[in-house]
């Protein structure tokens, strides 16, 4: 097939009227979002078994993602391929599961050809398709309107807009029960434990801190020469410093030391505490070391000193134990 000469203004064009009428499917599907749409996540959450999501060609390959976004947020879920599921794989399904059948026409027949399983089963059938007096949808507890204006497709052939609004209520699903079962950063943790996305959501600050002897540290009482002295021997760039019950009372960083250098003081003589930044950045051992990150970054320092809710000083972390733990 002979290529047509476009220019890259045209090229641009093109993409961006694909960006324009998939967002406006997009736009058109949540404001009719209605108590069906409720209605399914009841269903979903009530569920004492796997959701189950079938669909065939592109939407199985959108079916497919909307079960891994379900077991990746708490709602156990595989997806079933449907032809399989006509040969065998159909044993997979049991009384305890919701079905849940994605067909832009409502009349895939692999699909229509396990209603009676599905009703043998007695369990909750949730579908998501294009047309609403489709076989899928009137078999259907629930029927979910996915149906588009235009595919971005300019032939009208190709699914696009169609896969994307489907995909979009599927995650507006899992998503829903996400927050409906109070999931929270550690439960999500559980599902991802590999990668930088586990080290993110496993790793705490009491993993990586500097603890004992490895604290920079001296008294209020110290001088800043010993300070100092303390900073070249722990190479951490700062030192804490602290009370007699090892209660923080301020920090110490190399730049506290470019600023001291301008007011020419006297090192052997000044007392730390007259020149040591007090109100310094703190985090709780427990918390999660990407917040220690994020803290960092958003007041552009590289340490934190580790207290507990009393301020006993019981570690600090550097930024350097964050980059060596990979978490960046």
């Amino acid at each position: 097939m002979p290529q047509k000469t476009v220019t890259s203004e045209q090229l641009l064009a093109f993409g961006q009227k694909v960006f324009d009428i998939e967002a406006q499917a997009i736009e058109d599907l949540k404001n009719r979002l209605d108590d069906s749409f409720a209605a399914a996540c009841h269903y979903l959450l009530a569920c004492k078994g796997r959701i189950i999501l079938a669909g065939l060609g592109k939407s199985g390959h959108i079916a497919r993602k909307i079960a891994s976004t379900f077991a990746s947020t708490g709602s156990p879920s595989f997806f079933i391929h449907a032809t399989e599921a006509n040969h065998g794989d159909a044993g997979m399904v049991t009384h305890n599961d919701v079905f849940v059948a994605i067909s832009n026409s409502g009349e895939t027949l692999e699909l229509v050809n396990m209603l009676p399983l599905i009703k043998r089963l007695n369990i909750p059938l949730i579908c998501l398709s294009g047309a609403k007096n489709s076989t899928l949808a009137k078999a259907a507890n629930v029927h979910l309107d996915t149906s588009v204006a235009e595919e971005a497709c300019p032939l009208g052939l190709a699914p696009s807009s169609s896969t994307t609004a489907t995909l979009v209520m599927g995650d507006a699903l899992a998503i829903t029960l996400f927050q409906a079962r109070g999931f929270t950063a550690q439960d999500f943790a559980l599902y991802h434990p590999g990668g930088q996305l586990g080290r993110r959501l496993l790793l705490k600050v009491s993993d990586v801190m500097h603890t004992g002897n490895s604290i920079p540290k001296v008294h209020e009482n110290a001088k800043l020469h010993d300070a100092l002295l303390e900073m070249t021997q722990k190479s951490l760039g700062f030192t804490t410093i602290v009370s007699e019950q090892d209660r923080l009372c301020g920090i110490y960083t190399d730049g506290d030391l470019r600023r001291t250098l301008n007011r020419s003081l006297d090192i052997y003589q000044t007392a730390i505490r007259e020149v040591m930044t007090k109100h310094s950045k703190t985090i709780s051992p427990d918390s999660l070391a990407a917040e220690a990150l994020h803290i960092m970054e958003l007041y552009k320092i590289t340490s934190l000193c580790v207290t507990t809710q009393d301020t006993q000083l019981i570690g600090v972390l550097h930024i350097h134990a964050l980059l060596t733990a990979g978490l960046t």
